[in-house]
């Protein structure tokens, strides 16, 4: 058998379509699209994105993406890494080919090696990076909530903060952002500070997409400055109609501990079950002690861990 290694040009569907179908297959707890995949090159374009796809004799059975970590600093030493074979195309050299290709991406622009998240139900995958030098340094305790037959939660602010939309207040984006500068710092993450970017790179990525409508994105306001104090989001699974993520969760330290995170959850819990969602999903840090009672509280229930890894690029 013949196996052939090919960059993916961003603006052929054909191949996109095919590189989705793959993740799809292998990831199916983490899909894309080609409406994702064209955001994703529109967001981050150029040299700071390439996709691969490995293909057996003409048939496509492997995928590879590698890029700048978008919520770190450009200067982080490593490039983001994603890499899917399917099941009955492994142990023959493909993966390993697809890490090579994308290490050779990113060694060229001065990277010194990678980092990847797995979902602990890939068990063939962490095995795959683990055998090739990757460690983990991060766990996500990743939650469900099964909306089907679930009333309404009730949205219960807390006093003197109002609860409003981004749909009906859209002029309130640069608040949202003012919120993520001072959130994301708090963030636990192994070694590099998250960062939210400046306004346009926090908009374009964690605003605009469009799997982010407007009216999931819930906002706490002071009622006495009309000021943002925190906001939730919900962002729509490639290619679902039925399933979404909690995208995000932040509030200013100083109003921390007043039930503003509990009234924003229960505001995008009440979201989804008015547009018919049946499961929602979210994750945090298994320091994150606060947002993991929050969750608890509203009735998530456990499933498999996320797993952020860090490995070598592959030997030039």
């Amino acid at each position: 058998m013949t196996v052939g290694i090919r960059r993916v040009d961003p603006d052929d569907d054909t191949a996109l379509l095919a590189y989705a179908a793959v993740v799809n297959a292998v990831t199916p707890e983490q899909p894309t699209s080609l409406d994702d995949l064209r955001w994703a090159g529109r967001t981050y374009p150029g040299g700071a994105r390439f996709l691969a796809l490995a293909e057996e004799d003409g048939r496509p059975v492997g995928t590879a993406s590698v890029g700048r970590i978008y919520m770190y600093d450009a200067s982080y030493e490593r490039y983001w890494f994603g890499v899917e074979v399917l099941p009955d195309a492994r142990r023959r050299g493909i993966g390993t080919a697809l890490w090579v290709a994308a290490s050779a991406v990113a060694r060229a622009v001065g990277k010194t090696g990678l980092q990847t998240d797995a979902s602990e139900a890939q068990a063939d995958g962490v095995a795959f990076l683990l055998h090739r030098g990757f460690e983990v340094i991060e766990r996500s305790k990743m939650v469900r909530l099964d909306l089907r037959g679930l009333a309404p939660p009730p949205v219960e602010p807390p006093g003197g903060v109002t609860l409003t939309t981004l749909a009906a207040r859209p002029d309130l984006a640069a608040g949202i952002h003012a919120v993520a500068l001072e959130a994301y710092a708090d963030i636990p993450s192994a070694d590099e500070p998250v960062a939210a970017g400046t306004l346009d790179e926090f908009l374009d990525r964690d605003v605009r997409r469009s799997g982010i409508p407007p009216d999931a994105i819930a906002i706490a306001l002071d009622d006495a400055t009309g000021e943002v104090t925190g906001w939730a989001s919900l962002l729509i699974a490639p290619g679902s109609s039925t399933l979404a993520w909690h995208d995000m969760t932040a509030v200013r330290r100083a109003w921390r501990g007043r039930g503003i995170a509990t009234a924003l959850k229960r505001a995008t819990i009440a979201w989804a079950i008015a547009r018919g969602l049946e499961t929602l999903e979210t994750g945090n840090d298994e320091a994150n002690a606060p947002m993991r009672a929050v969750n608890a509280r509203l009735g998530y229930r456990p499933i498999p861990d996320l797993l952020t890894l860090r490995g070598p690029l592959a030997p030039a």
